[in-house]
């Protein structure tokens, strides 16, 4: 089991009290009565095969993680265990309304009972999750029972960076509650779910929208509006009859004049949706959208360039991990989460690469309201590959096909493979309405991988809006829509032009220890040790100068800096573990980075 004990750091932010993060936890569907569940619950740690326990001994503060210091209880989930969680609630609603339960994330498996009453199952440690509870609710006080498990590594599961036993690159395992958990009481017949679609070429935006089971879809009736900066946008002549016997309707609403998201200039529009019945309003639902277009094109030397509304665009950012000392995988409150984009954008960056992690819808909206064009990785599962075999296969140029001996990629279990697929799907699913997303990744490193092609070639029909980099780093089977290329021990290089994008997803990894802000000093993992600011930030300013801004010329459309922030015995980040050292001169960053944009317009 991991030592917990000696991680003392602590970021600059308190937990908000009586309950953490109590901000809505999904801005792009945000009705008025909901009730936020995060705070201090009853927990037991057992057993796999014990029974439910009769007594709750521990307090857990949801929504950290077991393993975290904030959740009180710093105890690392073992694959024969099972964490029980229990607290009691009120809710008022009337007859003809029903009251959702919320889950932001849960890691891994779980089981949800009411009142007794045994109400679902849910797998899948990243995605939120929903169960309909109204029948098992009582007038008074209820009581939620919550049991998870989870196997880490020892089984074949998505689950990122997290291990049992962290180091190196890997880090401490996450289980149980990590986002926020919350009711909501819906009018009984309301719009289920909402799917925006813009249309920059158009001037319009797509409007899916499916309805629960007991809507009488041959009397009800919609209507949208859009505004910006306070001024409507679309005329009531939108509003339409969904037509008899179907469960979803699609609107067409014109944008005259879209002002065009971008990260210069990130302007959103509101939105509101009311379902109608004979005239009267049962449901209202408010979101927001942007008018942007993801693209390439062929420029004038014949190298394919990453587009945004039509233009060519150097993408440049950090790798983020979002991490935090106490909290793990949480932050500990909403201005701690959004410090680590608003630092990517004071230092001049324009993006950023999600790595192997899903954070809350609110991360997400963010990126949107400050302008910071993401890259979303899917967790990855399966096996990782070892260093040795890695090394051997770049060196002797071979490469290796991930469509057969699929036991080296941990994906022989064809239900393995399947679970995977669900769970891209579901990733996409509950991700496209953000505007921010550019691009999807599906498999990095090669850990997990298997049919990347057949993997690209379906992201790129489920949604058509955004890129695809089938293969970030290796092994590059040819496919979606980026030439892929981690390099960190040896000097960047233009290769080989082919019919996709070129991108160094990863690079740089310059580490720097900063005494006092260090997760351990007994271990470190990093590119390029350096003692102190000054000769780490020469190193960092001469990379970019002599070898990132000669490649752009060269067909280089996009670069990822590794990374944000320290993580663990990882010290390679632009701040420390703790974000209180800002290890380079922000104001030098910023310049170099726009260097960098300028050298694409030369």
């Amino acid at each position: 089991m991991p030592d917990l004990v000696h991680n003392k750091l602590t970021t600059p932010w308190q937990v908000d009290r009586p309950i953490p993060l109590p901000e809505y936890p999904r801005p792009q569907m945000v009705r008025p009565n909901w009730q936020n569940l995060n705070g201090w619950w009853d927990c037991a740690i057992q057993n796999l095969e014990a029974p439910e326990p009769t007594s709750f001994d521990e307090k857990i503060l949801v929504p950290f993680a077991p393993e975290s210091r904030l959740s009180g209880v710093e105890h690392v989930l073992q694959p024969d265990e099972k964490l029980w969680y229990r607290r009691s609630f009120t809710v008022t609603h009337a007859n003809d309304e029903v009251v959702y339960l919320h889950f932001g994330a849960v890691d891994f498996a779980c089981e949800l009972w009411v009142n007794g009453g045994k109400v679902g199952e849910h797998w899948g440690g990243y995605l939120p999750f929903s169960f309909d509870i109204t029948s098992f609710l009582v007038e008074g006080e209820n009581q939620l029972l919550l049991a998870v498990t989870d196997a880490t590594e020892a089984e074949m599961h998505q689950k990122g960076k997290q291990r049992l036993e962290p180091g190196s690159i890997w880090y401490t395992s996450v289980s149980g509650i990590w986002q926020t958990v919350w009711l909501e009481v819906l009018p009984r017949q309301h719009i289920r779910s909402l799917k925006l679609t813009p249309n920059l070429d158009a001037s319009s935006l797509l409007v899916e929208m499916a309805f629960s089971e007991v809507v009488d879809l041959s009397q009800v009736e919609l209507e949208a509006t859009a505004s910006i900066e306070g001024r409507e946008v679309t005329c009531r002549e939108w509003s339409c009859t969904i037509p008899s016997g179907v469960e979803a309707c699609q609107m067409l609403l014109h944008i005259p004049d879209p002002k065009k998201w971008h990260p210069d200039h990130p302007y959103l529009y509101d939105l509101t949706l009311r379902l109608k019945v004979d005239e009267v309003v049962v449901d209202e639902v408010g979101s927001y959208f942007g008018m942007r277009k993801f693209g390439k094109v062929r420029d004038g030397k014949g190298f394919w360039r990453f587009t945004l509304n039509d233009e060519p665009i150097f993408q440049f950012g950090p790798l983020d991990q979002g991490y935090f000392p106490e909290g793990l995988y949480t932050a500990p409150s909403e201005e701690a989460m959004l410090f680590d984009i608003e630092y990517a954008k004071k230092i001049g960056c324009n993006m950023i690469r999600k790595h192997v992690k899903v954070e809350p819808a609110r991360w997400y909206y963010a990126c949107d309201r400050l302008g910071m064009i993401v890259w979303q990785d899917m967790p990855n599962g399966g096996r990782t590959t070892k260093d040795a075999i890695v090394a051997f296969t770049f060196t002797s140029g071979i490469h290796r096909s991930d469509i057969r001996r699929l036991h080296r990629f941990g994906r022989e279990d064809p239900e393995n493979r399947e679970e995977y697929r669900q769970e891209l799907k579901q990733l996409i699913d509950s991700l496209y309405h953000f505007p921010c997303i550019a691009v999807w990744v599906p498999f990095n490193e090669s850990w997990g991988q298997f049919h990347a092609i057949l993997t690209s070639y379906w992201v790129k029909a489920y949604d058509p809006t955004r890129l695809v980099d089938h293969a970030s780093g290796w092994f590059d089977q040819g496919g979606g829509d980026f030439q892929s290329r981690h390099v960190y021990v040896k000097a960047l290089s233009a290769s080989q032009p082919d019919e996709r994008i070129l991108a160094v997803t990863e690079f740089g990894g310059y580490t720097m220890q900063v005494d006092g802000h260090v997760y351990t000093d007994k271990k470190r993992f990093g590119y390029g040790h350096h003692k102190d600011a000054t000769s780490l930030t020469a190193a960092y300013l001469r990379l970019l100068e002599e070898q990132v801004k000669p490649l752009i010329p060269l067909g280089l459309s996009v670069a990822i800096y590794t990374q944000t922030t320290d993580i663990e015995t990882e010290i390679n980040g632009y701040l420390t573990y703790d974000r209180k050292v800002e290890k380079m001169d922000p104001t030098l960053l910023h310049q170099a980075h726009l260097e960098l944009y300028q050298a694409m317009k030369e």
